[in-house]
């Protein structure tokens, strides 16, 4: 923001009052308009992210709202400390911008092509039109996802069993699991369990087993191995009847499952009326979308086929010897589910201590039957001369969602991106599913749907903002000509954004569009610059000449243009650097977190690269066309400044 335009004494003596008060007063003038508009610009540009929720909102905010402070914190010091620091350091002999001998090599290099570029107008505007025509299809062509995965430095493995798996079974695959994980040369440990935490937001089912695999550092891992090409050998090494395979990392997991009660990257809800309906419903959908590229780990959550225990009580046996309903009850819970005996105390630690039948006799529904129940008259008698024992079906675990029953059809997206991935599915089973049972409907979920969330805020609120930064621009210069030469830079600093994250293969999230919304400010601030420092030469090309097509002629304007774009080459560039300073260095970063701030950078390097570019090239361009028209059209050149 160091927009001063002053001319100083020459003098190694103090300014007298009556100096250092005229410097004040035209750098308030000069300068503080213009920083105003430049902040309100910026922080217009971070509209969309401050307006954005869930997850992302989280996650973003607190990037737009450091910018926000900072600029604001810089422009108040621009206005107030800047003009009272000239006054009191700056001292002696000033020389001019053409003594600096880096701002002499730079004009040397730009004011040829400046010149080229201005002679050669059509010719340098259709080379921007093509370039931005090219992008148009590179960003209709760039995949889609919510967020972009964060190396979390671990595994999360959730494979899935038959509902009705004893816990031995379960004991068994994990110790196998973890043996054949360990196998695998850049684990570091595995750590598995299975059923749920003493908690009521773990509701998962002895079904469900979770394996945290952890990973040793990237540099111990075989030469060329990626984190998918270890998922995928991990997942070879892991085929095993009756499991179906799930990959995700830990936290990501909790997040997904809290947030929308999917443990996958996606998933497809089902809600009806009968358990038996959904099940078959969403069998159908799980045979539909197997076989789609990108689609992993599919699988229906299961719904149906658990195995119960069935102890039913026969009211006249039990009448005859003398027991009650309550007496079989408690006798049938102390033996399978236990009783509690006492408490150990062991320090600040506490433990219930249980009695209740071996597993070896509980798993046997004969044992089961043979249990001893004591009466007071005919002594000890089997339990099945009192009560049915039997083995029935039902659900493993009734999930319950907007008051109607629910079942899921889970998958992961791997080696496509996720909105590509999801798009094809929901077409396929638009064009194959006609029509479900009455009263049932189905709902897309997990990633996907944070995905749609933050697309409908975006696309509200961007139109919205770019009316807003046009009417700042309006007010700034009082002209709508310039106001839409400014607003022109926008699509053309998109053009190295969407070039780079095409090259670099990242797909398009909320990452991605908040670095093009810091873009877009800052191509907005740039353009301002070089359009106020034109308006600069053309008022001292009226002060020179006059203002008529009689003593004006369009050699002058060129002339004046050169002047206002080259002689002010320094703080553009300075402007630019510092940006592109900062941000350069993210490319190399390596670690947690430059998964995500990496898709952030690459719009913001390329596009601030283009539209520099299209700000020292294009726009005198366009600026000397549109002078050259005022003067044809009106006889004169219309001065714009920032407005007082």
């Amino acid at each position: 923001m160091s927009w001063f335009k002053i001319k100083f004494r020459v003098s190694k003596d103090p300014l007298t009052p009556d100096e250092r008060s005229e410097i004040i007063e035209k750098s308030s003038k000069q300068v503080g308009p213009g920083v105003f508009f430049s902040t309100i610009v910026t922080i217009a540009s971070f509209l969309p992210v401050f307006l954005l929720t869930g997850m992302e909102g989280k996650l973003f905010s607190p990037l737009a709202w450091t910018k926000t402070f900072i600029l604001l914190v810089d422009a108040f010091l621009a206005i107030t400390l800047t003009p009272i620091l000239i006054v009191l350091l700056l001292r002696g002999k000033l020389k001019p911008e053409s003594a600096n001998p880096i701002n002499r090599f730079l004009e040397k290099i730009y004011t040829p092509i400046l010149k080229w570029c201005l002679k050669y107008r059509k010719t340098t505007i259709s080379i921007n039109l093509l370039a931005l025509i090219v992008s148009i299809p590179m960003m209709l062509n760039l995949g889609t996802e919510f967020m972009p995965p964060l190396d979390e430095g671990s595994l999360l493995f959730m494979p899935v069993t038959l509902p009705d798996v004893s816990n031995s079974e379960v004991k068994r695959l994990l110790q196998v699991q973890d043996k054949l994980m360990k196998t695998v040369p850049e684990v570091s440990h595995v750590m598995g369990k299975a059923g749920r935490a003493n908690t009521a937001t773990d509701n998962s089912p002895i079904s469900m087993l979770e394996t945290i695999v952890l990973l040793k550092p990237k540099n111990e891992w075989r030469k060329g191995k990626t984190k998918d090409d270890i998922i995928n050998e991990l997942n070879a090494k892991l085929q095993i009847p009756g499991v179906t395979n799930g990959w995700t990392q830990p936290i990501i997991n909790r997040i997904n499952m809290l947030s929308t009660g999917i443990r996958t990257d996606v998933g497809l809800k089902v809600y009806g009326q009968s358990l038996d309906s959904i099940n078959r419903v969403s069998q159908m959908l799980k045979k539909q979308l197997d076989g789609i590229d990108g689609i992993k780990d599919l699988y229906v959550e299961p719904i149906t086929g658990g195995k119960y225990i069935d102890i039913i009580v026969k009211k006249e046996e039990i009448g005859r010897y003398g027991l009650s309903v309550d007496d079989v009850n408690m006798i049938v819970e102390s033996a399978l589910g236990g009783m509690i005996l006492t408490t150990t105390v062991e320090g600040r630690q506490r433990f219930t201590v249980n009695a209740r039948f071996a597993q070896d006799f509980r798993n046997n529904i004969q044992a089961l039957k043979r249990m001893q129940v004591q009466t007071a008259s005919y002594g000890p008698i089997p339990l099945d001369a009192i009560a049915e024992v039997k083995i029935s079906e039902g659900p493993p675990m009734i999930n319950s969602e907007n008051a109607m029953l629910r079942g899921t059809v889970l998958f992961n997206v791997r080696d496509r991106d996720l909105g590509s991935t999801v798009e094809e599915a929901m077409k396929k089973l638009e064009s194959s599913v006609k029509k479900l049972p009455k009263g049932y409907f189905i709902e897309w979920s997990g990633q996907w749907e944070n995905q749609i969330r933050a697309n409908r805020t975006l696309k509200i609120i961007l139109p919205i903002v770019l009316v807003i930064i046009f009417f700042v621009l309006y007010f700034t210069y009082n002209s709508m000509k310039e106001a839409l030469i400014t607003m022109i830079t926008v699509p053309f600093a998109l053009i190295g954004g969407v070039y780079m994250v095409y090259f670099y293969g990242v797909n398009l999230s909320v990452a991605v569009a908040v670095g093009f919304i810091a873009l877009f400010g800052m191509a907005i601030e740039t353009a301002m610059l070089m359009t106020i420092y034109l308006n600069e030469a053309m008022q001292n090309l009226v002060l020179a000449k006059g203002n008529s097509k009689d003593t004006i002629t369009n050699a002058d304007i060129r002339e004046y243009v050169i002047r206002g774009a080259a002689q002010r080459l320094r703080p553009k560039l300075m402007t630019v650097s510092v940006s592109l300073f900062g941000l350069i260095p993210i490319l190399w970063a390596t670690g947690v977190g430059s998964d995500v701030m990496l898709p952030i950078t690459i719009p913001l390097i390329g596009g601030t690269i283009t539209s520099t570019i299209y700000v020292l090239l294009v726009t005198p361009v366009v600026f000397e066309m549109t002078k050259e028209w005022e003067l044809k059209r009106y006889g004169k050149i219309e001065l714009y400044d920032v407005k007082e």
